[in-house]
């Protein structure tokens, strides 16, 4: 067990650190930020530095809202609600208000780190929310748990999503092999419309099976998730010449996944090295449209769990 404070202080505040046999994971304060993860020494994620901030979401847990919100603005409990706009290209507020948060510590182990933020009512969003995150690591890989409670007096809506940036090392994408557990698909259009699912069958994003990414650009949210016996859909990153895969799984807490191949990320030079397999509780536009929006009464918990499990052979 440690934590990192080089001198004057990171941009992301203390660095918790834990680890179990040869795998490493640092959460920073700001964010509770996933800002990296190694086993044998060799990255799982793209992170960032110690000295950085998080850039195009990297690690970033997103609540009260994944994703993008057009206009920022959403009716619900009887108010109309305008959140800031942080994404003015697009005109929409995005992955919700405790990215840049401190985030404060409740116990911190070798093997584990859990981290408590309160959600008060602020412009963007009017309802009390208690969030407790921990990260843990074990023979089985890395378990990134979530619990929320409604800790006002009025119901309360909410969903979440997470943001790690899958990566063999320097290895781009264009040659690596994709799974994404899900049957249909959708793309968020911006206009708080209901969002219609698509069969993936027949289309460039089908990744039912383990296939080559090559060319293929994805910005895309993917639904109705298969799932096996134990409730949990399963992606693969594999990497065929490396012989390295890592397989994301959600509980049936997350009923989405987002795909995002890195296209437009701020630094050129890491476009297209990583892909984001992003655990979403619902879609994008939720809070406009009520679709699996997570509604919770007041004293209520809610809790999912998601996780990272890297392995040295082919996956399969």
């Amino acid at each position: 067990m440690s934590a990192e404070s080089p001198r004057g202080g990171p941009p992301t505040g203390e660095q918790y650190v834990i680890a179990h046999g040869s795998a490493q994971a640092t959460i920073t304060q700001v964010g509770a930020t996933l800002r990296g993860y190694t086993v044998d020494g060799r990255d799982v994620i793209d992170g960032f530095g110690v000295g950085q901030r998080a850039s195009d979401g990297r690690g970033q847990v997103l609540a009260p809202w994944p994703n993008r919100l057009a206009d920022g603005s959403y009716r619900y409990g009887g108010r109309n609600v305008q959140a800031p706009l942080n994404e003015l290209s697009r005109h929409d507020a995005i992955h919700g208000l405790v990215r840049w948060s401190d985030w404060s510590p409740v116990d911190h182990s070798e093997t584990a780190v859990t981290m408590a933020y309160a959600i008060r009512p602020q412009p963007g969003y009017e309802w009390q929310l208690d969030l407790e995150l921990t990260y843990a690591l074990d023979d089985s890989g890395l378990t990134v748990t979530l619990r929320v409670r409604n800790a006002g007096s009025e119901r309360a809506p909410f969903g979440v999503g997470f943001h790690p940036y899958l990566r063999f090392g320097t290895t781009a994408i264009d040659g690596l092999d994709l799974l994404v557990p899900a049957a249909s698909f959708l793309e968020s259009n911006g206009q708080g419309e209901r969002p219609v699912l698509t069969p993936v069958e027949e289309t460039p994003w089908d990744f039912l099976r383990l296939r080559r990414i090559g060319s293929t650009r994805m910005d895309t949210a993917f639904g109705e998730l298969v799932r096996g016996d134990d409730r949990r859909a399963v992606a693969v990153l594999s990497d065929p010449v490396g012989d390295r895969s890592v397989r994301l799984w959600v509980d049936d807490g997350f009923r989405y996944l987002m795909v995002y191949t890195a296209d437009q990320v701020g630094d050129p030079e890491r476009r297209r090295q990583a892909v984001a397999v992003e655990p979403m509780t619902c879609p994008p536009d939720a809070f406009r449209t009520g679709t699996d929006l997570i509604e919770l009464d007041p004293g209520e918990s809610w809790q999912a769990s998601w996780g990272l499990r890297p392995e040295s052979s082919k996956a399969g």
